[in-house]
């Protein structure tokens, strides 16, 4: 992982102090609500219906253990006991007290961390492949990239009050665990025909109420220029991206209204005047970054365990978990290991402070002391040994985390919704309860396979709904709150936006039209076939036909 260095820590630090200061004016009522509403936003603490809701940077979503206690610890003294995870790999905590916060922001100080962007009109948490560093088809550990950006882009001049919000992913693995193409860019590491690492870059991708699916605007960029390239990128947003209305104002709508060549053209003409400057990033700064993500000293091991094989044939609830939890590693005799935070009838992403201090202990005793925040709202341990995978699982069971649920239909993405957020038109997590306990079933999960039920409490897509093979978006029509059903997203390498089905259901109406549409699958698919191939091989008028022509 990255370690600040001293102006890292005295930067973050003194932020930290100068907030204290303005919430001080903002508790004294020398500072309304609406001129320290900026101030807090750069800060990463919003407004919430019910309370404050501060948001911290994971970047590209690695924490190590003692980060993770204390937010163990903030999660116990000053919030409800629990914090939430993020699809951005952040974490978010819901029931802040203002007059907390400067406090709260020293002790993040302390570790290393704090929520300076995590909010406001600038460039958010750069994100990443959870596995980044140890995916068995990896091409490069892309957080190498994501640290030259994360410098590059705080507190950066130019961009510190841009048009809108603006959202940068980089995968290093053909497998994009990154959602690279919903961001506004994305970044898709690979070697070319002559064997050179470079990026794919696409642009304009992105979510909400206007979403579009990024145009690939460069099929090959020398790593050494990805500076100076999301540089001009971002120069020719600002100048020309709307500040008019807000809702126009992404870098996905300039470009969907230039036409995706005509944004190109003035991109590379802007490059061509810094490609050769300051920017480039030398073989040598390189180094340095990489220096920060050397694997850690793993042992010398056979890649099979027969410790392993005999709990696996001994065990069979291990057997399940291990069959749907792990992931290949690169290191022979290591496994990537996926820890469920969306256990069946809970919020997805949420977790208590006591599993916060168990999860750092985990990492301490079995994972090098770091773990990963997903995409997904869950956690991974990137290096386990194979032959602690059960002492590993007995202790999660043991805390309430091993369902085993990875990319099956009760793994939910799901956004705070109404219960908690001031734009949000209707709840979003009592209806994910509700599908984990229709489709609880182990057994059942496993005959449906892989698929992405993402759900989001309004048309802001905090929940990802585009982009899940099924998704839900909930709204508010005459004072009710209903719930639309889309099907055919994905975020992965073959990213597709899902299409609306047909009218709204009620919150029961929804987890049953789910469950319809799941039997209609099933019934249509071939063998061994994912949802979503079934769903692009028949298109939508048999679900549609079956869900809207059945009984009410």
């Amino acid at each position: 992982m990255y370690k600040y260095d001293e102006f890292d820590a005295e930067f973050v630090n003194q932020r930290a102090l100068q907030f204290g200061r303005q919430v001080e004016s903002r508790l004294s009522g020398s500072l309304s609500e609406e001129q320290f509403r900026p101030l807090r936003l750069m800060n990463g603490l919003y407004l919430q219906l019910h309370a404050y809701m501060l948001r911290i940077n994971v970047p590209y979503g690695c924490l190590n253990s003692v980060q993770m206690r204390k937010l163990a610890h903030i999660a116990r003294v000053y919030d409800k006991d629990y914090g939430h995870l993020t699809t951005r790999q952040n974490m978010q905590f819901n029931w802040i007290k203002l007059a907390d916060m400067p406090e709260i922001l020293l002790e993040l100080a302390s570790v290393e961390m704090h929520g300076i962007q995590s909010s406001g009109n600038c460039i958010r948490n750069i994100t990443a492949d959870e596995y980044a560093g140890v995916a068995a088809e990896e091409i490069e550990d892309p957080r190498v990239y994501c640290e030259l950006l994360r410098q590059w882009s705080s507190l950066h001049p130019e961009f510190s009050f841009l048009p809108r919000k603006f959202k940068i992913s980089v995968t290093g693995s053909e497998k994009d665990r990154a959602a690279v193409k919903a961001h506004d860019i994305g970044l898709r590491l690979y070697r070319n025909e002559n064997g050179e690492e470079g990026f794919e870059v696409f642009v304009g991708g992105g979510l909400g109420r206007t979403p579009f699916i990024g145009k690939s605007i460069r099929a090959f960029l020398p790593t050494r220029h990805v500076l100076s390239y999301c540089e001009a990128i971002l120069r020719v947003y600002n100048q020309l991206g709307r500040r008019d209305n807000k809702y126009k104002a992404r870098i996905k709508i300039l470009v969907h209204e230039m036409g995706a060549e005509a944004f190109t053209e003035l991109v590379e003409k802007e490059w061509a005047q810094i490609s050769a400057g300051a920017l480039e990033v030398p073989e040598a700064e390189l180094e340095r970054v990489r220096a920060f993500f050397v694997p850690p000293a793993y042992e010398r091991l056979p890649e099979e365990s027969p410790e392993l094989e005999a709990q696996l044939g001994s065990d069979a609830a291990f057997a399940t978990w291990a069959r749907q939890q792990l992931a290949a590693h690169k290191q022979p005799g290591y496994a990537i290991v996926n820890i469920s935070c969306s256990p069946v009838g809970k919020p997805p992403g949420d977790i208590s402070s006591a599993q916060m201090d168990v999860v750092a202990n985990l990492a301490d005793t079995y994972n090098f002391g770091e773990m990963r925040v997903t995409h997904n709202q869950n956690l991974v341990f990137t290096d386990v040994r194979k032959s602690d995978l059960f002492a590993l699982w007995q202790e999660l069971v043991r805390v309430g985390l091993a369902t085993s649920n990875h990319g099956l239909i009760s793994d939910t993405i799901c956004c705070p919704g109404l219960d908690y957020c001031a734009l949000a038109t209707a709840r979003s997590i009592p209806v994910a309860e509700k599908l984990s306990q229709r489709f609880a079933d182990q057994d059942k999960q496993k005959e449906i396979g892989e698929i992405y039920l993402n759900m989001s409490g309004c048309i802001n897509a905090c929940g990802h709904h585009h982009v899940g093979n099924i998704g839900i978006v909930g709204v508010d029509k005459k004072n009710s709150e209903l719930y639309q059903l889309m099907l055919g997203g994905s975020a992965e390498e073959d990213a597709s936006l899902g299409k609306i089905l047909g009218p709204g259901f009620d919150e029961d109406g929804i987890v049953d039209a789910v469950e319809n549409v799941i039997d209609t699958y099933l019934e249509l698919r071939d063998e061994s076939e994912r949802f979503i191939d079934t769903y692009r091989r028949v298109g939508p008028d048999p679900f549609k036909e079956r869900l809207y022509s059945a009984p009410a």
